[in-house]
Protein backbone atom coordinates (compact mmCIF):
# COMPACT_ATOMS: atom_id res chain seq x y z
CA UNK A 1 0.00 0.00 0.00
CA UNK A 2 2.83 2.14 0.72
CA UNK A 3 4.56 1.53 -2.67
CA UNK A 4 1.60 2.56 -4.09
CA UNK A 5 0.67 5.99 -2.28
CA UNK A 6 4.84 6.51 -3.45
CA UNK A 7 4.33 5.77 -6.71
CA UNK A 8 1.05 7.52 -7.43
CA UNK A 9 2.32 10.88 -8.71
CA UNK A 10 3.77 8.98 -11.40
CA UNK A 11 0.98 7.21 -12.59
CA UNK A 12 -1.57 10.18 -12.38
CA UNK A 13 1.47 12.63 -14.10
CA UNK A 14 0.74 11.80 -18.10
CA UNK A 15 -3.22 11.85 -17.12
CA UNK A 16 -3.39 15.46 -15.39
CA UNK A 17 -0.97 16.58 -17.90
CA UNK A 18 -3.33 15.68 -20.51
CA UNK A 19 -6.49 16.95 -18.55
CA UNK A 20 -4.57 20.37 -18.25
CA UNK A 21 -3.65 20.79 -22.09
CA UNK A 22 -6.94 19.22 -23.65
CA UNK A 23 -9.30 20.67 -21.27
CA UNK A 24 -8.11 23.26 -18.35
CA UNK A 25 -5.44 25.43 -19.89
CA UNK A 26 -8.13 25.86 -23.02
CA UNK A 27 -11.10 26.66 -20.89
CA UNK A 28 -9.77 29.01 -18.62
CA UNK A 29 -8.02 30.77 -21.81
CA UNK A 30 -11.85 30.43 -23.69
CA UNK A 31 -13.58 31.67 -20.90
CA UNK A 32 -11.36 34.96 -20.66
CA UNK A 33 -12.14 35.45 -24.16
CA UNK A 34 -15.81 35.53 -23.56
CA UNK A 35 -14.98 39.02 -21.99
CA UNK A 36 -13.06 40.33 -24.80
CA UNK A 37 -13.39 41.53 -28.38
CA UNK A 38 -11.04 39.65 -30.66
CA UNK A 39 -10.08 38.50 -33.65
CA UNK A 40 -7.17 36.31 -32.47
CA UNK A 41 -6.19 35.81 -29.31
CA UNK A 42 -2.90 37.92 -29.46
CA UNK A 43 -5.25 40.52 -30.04
CA UNK A 44 -8.32 40.41 -27.33
CA UNK A 45 -9.43 43.63 -25.54
CA UNK A 46 -11.52 43.69 -22.32
CA UNK A 47 -14.73 44.63 -22.71
CA UNK A 48 -16.56 43.43 -19.29
CA UNK A 49 -19.79 41.80 -19.82
CA UNK A 50 -20.60 43.61 -23.25
CA UNK A 51 -20.86 40.07 -24.70
CA UNK A 52 -23.40 38.49 -22.36
CA UNK A 53 -25.17 41.74 -22.72
CA UNK A 54 -25.64 41.33 -26.19
CA UNK A 55 -26.79 37.72 -26.25
CA UNK A 56 -29.46 38.43 -24.15
CA UNK A 57 -30.62 41.54 -25.60
CA UNK A 58 -30.13 41.97 -28.74
CA UNK A 59 -29.59 38.27 -30.19
CA UNK A 60 -32.71 36.86 -31.28
CA UNK A 61 -31.12 33.53 -32.77
CA UNK A 62 -29.42 32.47 -30.12
CA UNK A 63 -32.56 32.43 -27.84
CA UNK A 64 -34.46 30.96 -30.54
CA UNK A 65 -31.62 28.25 -30.51
CA UNK A 66 -31.55 27.88 -27.03
CA UNK A 67 -35.45 27.12 -26.62
CA UNK A 68 -35.52 24.53 -29.43
CA UNK A 69 -32.70 23.14 -28.00
CA UNK A 70 -33.89 22.54 -25.14
CA UNK A 71 -37.60 21.23 -26.66
CA UNK A 72 -35.85 18.81 -28.94
CA UNK A 73 -33.88 17.44 -25.91
CA UNK A 74 -36.75 17.08 -23.69
CA UNK A 75 -38.51 15.05 -26.54
CA UNK A 76 -35.45 13.07 -27.58
CA UNK A 77 -34.95 12.05 -24.12
CA UNK A 78 -38.23 10.88 -23.50
CA UNK A 79 -38.84 9.21 -26.90
CA UNK A 80 -35.07 7.69 -26.99
CA UNK A 81 -35.16 5.68 -23.52
CA UNK A 82 -39.01 4.58 -23.85
CA UNK A 83 -38.54 2.77 -27.44
CA UNK A 84 -35.42 1.18 -26.27
CA UNK A 85 -36.56 -0.17 -22.43
CA UNK A 86 -39.58 -1.52 -24.73
CA UNK A 87 -37.38 -2.85 -27.10
CA UNK A 88 -34.37 -4.22 -24.42
CA UNK A 89 -37.59 -6.05 -22.35
CA UNK A 90 -39.05 -7.08 -25.98
CA UNK A 91 -35.30 -8.70 -26.85
CA UNK A 92 -34.73 -10.05 -23.37
CA UNK A 93 -37.49 -12.48 -23.85
CA UNK A 94 -36.82 -15.80 -25.91
CA UNK A 95 -37.54 -14.64 -29.14
CA UNK A 96 -36.61 -16.52 -32.38
CA UNK A 97 -33.78 -14.23 -34.21
CA UNK A 98 -32.64 -11.99 -31.04
CA UNK A 99 -29.59 -11.37 -31.68
CA UNK A 100 -29.98 -10.26 -35.40
CA UNK A 101 -32.46 -7.98 -34.30
CA UNK A 102 -30.05 -6.56 -31.44
CA UNK A 103 -27.82 -6.35 -34.57
CA UNK A 104 -29.97 -4.51 -36.74
CA UNK A 105 -30.72 -1.88 -34.27
CA UNK A 106 -27.63 -0.92 -32.82
CA UNK A 107 -25.96 -0.53 -36.71
CA UNK A 108 -27.49 3.46 -37.54
CA UNK A 109 -25.40 4.30 -34.26
CA UNK A 110 -22.39 3.55 -36.54
CA UNK A 111 -23.42 5.92 -39.20
CA UNK A 112 -21.67 9.19 -39.01
CA UNK A 113 -24.13 12.19 -38.48
CA UNK A 114 -23.39 14.51 -41.60
CA UNK A 115 -24.34 10.92 -43.54
CA UNK A 116 -27.20 10.24 -41.65
CA UNK A 117 -28.23 14.14 -41.92
CA UNK A 118 -28.44 13.96 -45.68
CA UNK A 119 -29.66 10.27 -45.70
CA UNK A 120 -32.97 11.65 -43.76
CA UNK A 121 -33.23 14.57 -45.69
CA UNK A 122 -33.60 12.66 -48.57
CA UNK A 123 -36.55 10.47 -46.68
CA UNK A 124 -37.92 12.75 -45.06
CA UNK A 125 -38.50 15.56 -48.81
CA UNK A 126 -38.99 12.13 -50.98
CA UNK A 127 -42.11 12.32 -48.83
CA UNK A 128 -43.01 15.89 -48.01
CA UNK A 129 -42.18 16.49 -51.73
CA UNK A 130 -45.82 14.89 -53.14
CA UNK A 131 -47.69 17.27 -50.93
CA UNK A 132 -45.02 20.06 -52.69
CA UNK A 133 -43.32 21.08 -48.94
CA UNK A 134 -39.77 20.42 -48.24
CA UNK A 135 -38.35 19.62 -44.96
CA UNK A 136 -37.17 23.70 -44.82
CA UNK A 137 -40.65 24.67 -45.80
CA UNK A 138 -42.45 25.05 -41.89
CA UNK A 139 -39.63 24.89 -38.81
CA UNK A 140 -42.41 21.57 -37.29
CA UNK A 141 -41.20 19.61 -40.33
CA UNK A 142 -37.26 20.16 -39.06
CA UNK A 143 -37.81 19.35 -35.62
CA UNK A 144 -39.77 15.97 -36.26
CA UNK A 145 -37.07 15.18 -38.86
CA UNK A 146 -34.77 15.83 -36.21
CA UNK A 147 -36.39 13.97 -33.99
CA UNK A 148 -36.79 10.84 -35.93
CA UNK A 149 -33.14 11.23 -36.55
CA UNK A 150 -32.04 11.12 -33.57
CA UNK A 151 -34.32 7.91 -32.29
CA UNK A 152 -33.37 6.17 -35.07
CA UNK A 153 -29.40 6.54 -34.23
CA UNK A 154 -29.90 6.27 -30.24
CA UNK A 155 -32.43 3.85 -29.84
CA UNK A 156 -30.23 0.80 -31.13
CA UNK A 157 -27.36 1.80 -28.68
CA UNK A 158 -29.48 2.93 -25.27
CA UNK A 159 -31.35 -0.87 -25.83
CA UNK A 160 -27.68 -2.59 -25.67
CA UNK A 161 -27.37 -1.17 -22.34
CA UNK A 162 -31.00 -1.76 -21.11
CA UNK A 163 -30.37 -4.91 -22.50
CA UNK A 164 -27.33 -5.19 -20.28
CA UNK A 165 -28.92 -4.20 -17.01
CA UNK A 166 -32.05 -6.64 -17.68
CA UNK A 167 -29.52 -9.40 -17.69
CA UNK A 168 -28.51 -8.09 -14.49
CA UNK A 169 -31.98 -8.53 -13.06
CA UNK A 170 -31.75 -11.66 -10.51
CA UNK A 171 -34.06 -14.14 -11.53
CA UNK A 172 -35.04 -15.18 -8.07
CA UNK A 173 -36.30 -12.04 -7.10
CA UNK A 174 -39.06 -11.46 -9.96
CA UNK A 175 -39.95 -15.37 -8.95
CA UNK A 176 -40.64 -14.66 -5.50
CA UNK A 177 -42.60 -11.46 -7.55
CA UNK A 178 -44.96 -14.03 -9.24
CA UNK A 179 -45.12 -15.86 -6.13
CA UNK A 180 -46.10 -13.13 -4.52
CA UNK A 181 -48.99 -12.99 -6.85
CA UNK A 182 -47.24 -9.73 -8.52
CA UNK A 183 -48.74 -8.87 -11.89
CA UNK A 184 -46.34 -8.11 -15.09
CA UNK A 185 -46.82 -4.14 -14.46
CA UNK A 186 -46.59 -4.34 -10.39
CA UNK A 187 -43.45 -6.69 -11.31
CA UNK A 188 -41.84 -3.65 -13.99
CA UNK A 189 -42.64 -0.98 -11.84
CA UNK A 190 -41.67 -2.33 -8.37
CA UNK A 191 -38.78 -5.26 -9.05
CA UNK A 192 -37.48 -4.27 -12.51
CA UNK A 193 -37.21 -0.53 -13.44
CA UNK A 194 -35.68 -0.51 -9.68
CA UNK A 195 -33.55 -3.14 -10.59
CA UNK A 196 -31.84 -0.94 -13.97
CA UNK A 197 -31.42 2.28 -12.75
CA UNK A 198 -27.77 2.36 -13.20
CA UNK A 199 -28.76 1.47 -16.70
CA UNK A 200 -31.51 4.33 -16.65
CA UNK A 201 -28.78 6.51 -15.69
CA UNK A 202 -25.90 5.98 -17.90
CA UNK A 203 -28.50 6.25 -20.68
CA UNK A 204 -30.65 9.53 -19.71
CA UNK A 205 -26.66 11.15 -19.03
CA UNK A 206 -25.85 10.22 -22.75
CA UNK A 207 -29.05 11.29 -24.47
CA UNK A 208 -29.36 14.36 -22.68
CA UNK A 209 -25.62 14.94 -23.56
CA UNK A 210 -25.79 13.81 -27.11
CA UNK A 211 -29.39 16.23 -27.76
CA UNK A 212 -28.07 19.38 -26.38
CA UNK A 213 -24.49 18.88 -28.25
CA UNK A 214 -26.27 17.60 -32.23
CA UNK A 215 -23.98 19.58 -34.31
CA UNK A 216 -23.81 17.53 -37.78
CA UNK A 217 -26.93 16.21 -38.01
CA UNK A 218 -28.76 19.67 -37.43
CA UNK A 219 -26.49 21.16 -40.29
CA UNK A 220 -26.81 18.69 -43.26
CA UNK A 221 -30.76 18.40 -42.53
CA UNK A 222 -32.00 21.87 -42.21
CA UNK A 223 -28.96 23.86 -41.47
CA UNK A 224 -31.23 25.97 -39.64
CA UNK A 225 -33.71 26.45 -41.85
CA UNK A 226 -36.45 28.04 -42.28
CA UNK A 227 -34.78 31.12 -41.29
CA UNK A 228 -32.49 29.84 -38.77
CA UNK A 229 -35.56 28.57 -36.40
CA UNK A 230 -34.40 24.71 -36.49
CA UNK A 231 -30.81 26.03 -35.65
CA UNK A 232 -29.84 24.00 -32.16
CA UNK A 233 -27.27 26.18 -29.91
CA UNK A 234 -24.00 24.26 -31.19
CA UNK A 235 -24.92 25.52 -35.25
CA UNK A 236 -25.61 28.79 -33.65
CA UNK A 237 -22.38 29.36 -31.95
CA UNK A 238 -20.86 27.85 -34.74
CA UNK A 239 -22.25 30.45 -37.80
CA UNK A 240 -21.48 33.04 -34.90
CA UNK A 241 -17.78 32.09 -34.70
CA UNK A 242 -17.35 31.43 -38.53
CA UNK A 243 -20.32 33.36 -40.44
CA UNK A 244 -19.91 36.47 -38.32
CA UNK A 245 -17.19 39.09 -38.83
CA UNK A 246 -15.82 40.57 -35.60
CA UNK A 247 -18.58 38.22 -33.29
CA UNK A 248 -15.85 35.87 -32.03
CA UNK A 249 -16.33 37.69 -28.20
CA UNK A 250 -19.60 36.86 -28.44
CA UNK A 251 -19.47 33.36 -29.88
CA UNK A 252 -17.00 32.18 -27.21
CA UNK A 253 -19.40 33.82 -24.21
CA UNK A 254 -22.17 31.77 -26.07
CA UNK A 255 -20.16 28.76 -25.83
CA UNK A 256 -19.43 29.62 -22.26
CA UNK A 257 -23.52 29.57 -21.70
CA UNK A 258 -23.20 26.35 -23.29
CA UNK A 259 -21.03 24.58 -21.48
CA UNK A 260 -22.60 25.75 -18.28
CA UNK A 261 -26.21 24.91 -19.44
CA UNK A 262 -24.74 21.00 -19.94
CA UNK A 263 -22.77 20.48 -17.31
CA UNK A 264 -25.61 21.66 -15.07
CA UNK A 265 -28.42 19.27 -16.43
CA UNK A 266 -26.53 16.79 -16.61
CA UNK A 267 -25.10 16.95 -13.13
CA UNK A 268 -28.24 17.18 -11.68
CA UNK A 269 -29.71 14.68 -13.63
CA UNK A 270 -26.73 12.71 -12.41
CA UNK A 271 -27.60 13.54 -8.62
CA UNK A 272 -31.31 12.66 -9.09
CA UNK A 273 -31.07 9.50 -10.52
CA UNK A 274 -28.12 8.44 -8.50
CA UNK A 275 -30.28 9.26 -5.17
CA UNK A 276 -32.85 6.79 -7.14
CA UNK A 277 -30.28 3.78 -7.27
CA UNK A 278 -29.44 4.31 -3.60
CA UNK A 279 -33.04 3.84 -2.93
CA UNK A 280 -33.74 1.01 -4.90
Amino acid sequence: MKAVKRYFPIFVMPTLIAFLIAFAVPFCLGLFLSFTEFRTVTDARFVGLENYIKIFTSDETFLNSLWFTVKFAVTTVVTINLFAFLLALLLTRNIFGTRLFRTVFFMPNLIGGIVLGYIWQLIINGVLFRFNYSITSDAQFGFWGLVILMNWQMIGYMMIIYIAGLSNVSTDVLEAAKVDGAGALTTLFKVTIPSVMPSITICLFLTITNAFKLFDQNLALTAGAPGGRTRMMALDIYETFYGSTGAEGIGQAKSVIFFLLVAAVSLTQLMLTRRKEVES
